[in-house]
């Protein structure tokens, strides 16, 4: 039996969202001591429930999928960041094994990705032509947790920059057919021009979205469609640019314009209402457990600590349909020596990580 004390914090208000103790039985949460507890295990500090990656990629390196060895790694990584929610943004592998181990965490997965022939990575994506985009995401739906992950665009070799995958009818369809089968649609996009046919189209995320301008914040908050920018991965955007400079001068001038306004455009996102969560775009290119990272990388952005908190915490789990500190929730938490609302770098050195009811880190 876990007894955690300390600072327990519930939710976001500062008045109302702090409780002093919680009790761990059978797994569970409960704010009520046990009846003739013993055998008790004591954890102090500044709690949280277990952090949200809302955008990684468990079983996937820059080469396509990998091992089952490999695969544990990736999820052992996210627990010892504290990221005890992960929703897997597109994956080739069949992770569903992890769903047996206790000990590792909770993924909801978007199935595999789909994209245009040619038009991504490598070895990631389900490859197809827009007559067959609405069989496709009903397949993945089906495989899927509740989400399905398109490729909104990527380099046009015929215009040498970014381009749109998808035309305006088929991806309209395919993402009527996803919510008839109860899933939620989310995209990859890069570029300015992809964004707001797949809004007006019904989709209800965007991932990375750097492409976001002043014309487009406004439908998004207006729709509720939600981003999730990863800013670790576009850091990455000039190394890429001089990388494939040489046979995409076009498209490595965009990616390095696109990079010099990120922060300016998730602060005016957020400013403007539109609902922004932590991801980290882990798996691909970059190494897993950046969750702190991410969190410090939106406060630079110019959103508030306790919103930026909030965006890998309470806010981030509500949105994916997953319990926090409540009253027989699982026990999923991290503890930290020090108090992340006054300082978000905090969340980069947990004292304890429970999962399950279990301290396993």
């Amino acid at each position: 039996m876990l007894h955690i004390k300390g600072r327990i914090l519930v939710g976001p208000d500062p008045l109302s969202g702090v409780r002093d103790e919680l009790w761990v039985v059978g797994g569970r949460i409960t704010f009520d001591r046990p009846a003739g507890a013993r055998d008790v295990t004591t954890v102090e500090g500044w709690v949280l429930p277990g952090l949200v990656d809302a955008h990684c990629h468990v079983g996937l390196d820059a080469h396509g999928a990998v091992d089952e060895s490999t695969t544990e790694k990736q999820a052992l990584t996210e627990r010892g960041a504290g990221a005890l929610l992960l929703r897997d943004a597109g994956s080739p592998s069949d992770t569903r094994w992890i769903d047996d181990r206790e000990d590792l965490p909770r993924i909801i997965r978007a199935g595999r990705h789909i994209a245009r022939t040619r038009r991504y990575i490598r070895n990631y994506a389900h490859e197809i032509e827009p007559e067959d985009l609405v069989a496709y995401v009903a397949r993945e739906a089906r495989r899927g947790d509740g989400w399905v992950k398109l490729v909104g665009d990527w380099i046009d070799r015929e215009t040498g920059d970014l381009g749109v995958c998808w035309p305006r009818g088929e991806v309209e369809a395919a993402i009527a057919e996803a919510h008839r089968l109860g899933a939620r649609v989310t995209a990859h996009c890069f570029a300015e021009e992809t964004l707001a046919p797949l809004v007006e189209a019904g989709i209800d995320c965007v991932e990375h979205a750097t492409g976001l301008t002043e014309e487009t914040i406004p439908l998004f908050a207006e729709r509720g469609v939600a981003i999730v920018p990863t800013l670790v991965n576009i850091a990455t955007f000039p190394r890429l640019a001089a990388g494939g400079e040489a046979k995409f001068p076009r498209w490595a001038d965009h990616m390095r314009r696109l990079h010099a306004r990120r922060y300016e455009t998730v602060g005016a996102a957020y400013d403007a209402g539109v609902p922004v969560y932590v991801g980290t775009d882990a798996g691909g290119s970059l190494p897993h457990g950046l969750v702190a990272q991410e969190v410090a990388e939106l406060v630079t952005a110019g959103v508030p600590a306790s919103a930026a908190l909030a965006a890998t915490a309470w806010g981030a789990r509500e949105w994916l349909g997953r319990p926090g500190l409540e009253e027989g929730a699982p026990a999923d938490l991290v503890v930290y020596d020090a108090d992340p609302r006054a300082d978000v770098r905090v969340l980069g050195a947990p004292r304890r990580v429970v999962l399950r009811g279990r301290v396993v880190a």
